[in-house]
């Protein structure tokens, strides 16, 4: 997976939905700036380009092509972002706020 392949995802959602890149941003990555980022040459770790192309294969509409030049994921869920929620005994998460 390299940072053309996120982008190229991004630009194609963003494409079919009629969101602006930073929508699609803010979904796949909870940072509205990251394609941006990622587009003038700046990296993320491969945990995070993971949980992106993760999020994407688990939300790509039924009725647009994956582009055939990028691996899919093989289903396998996104690794979970650290810091927010843990997963109950019964392997769901729990995102209630601590007070």
């Amino acid at each position: 997976m390299q940072a053309n392949d996120l982008l190229t995802l991004a630009e194609v959602l963003s494409r079919h939905r009629n969101w602006s890149l930073s929508t699609v941003a803010i979904y796949a990555s909870n940072d509205g700036k990251f394609f941006k980022r990622v587009a003038e040459g700046g990296g993320c770790t491969l945990r995070t380009a993971q949980r992106v192309v993760g999020w994407f294969s688990e939300n790509w509409p039924d009725d647009l092509e994956w582009p055939a030049h990028i691996a899919r994921p093989n289903g396998a869920a996104a690794p979970p972002r650290p810091g927010r929620g843990s997963a109950s005994r019964h392997g769901r998460r729990d995102n209630s706020r601590k007070q």
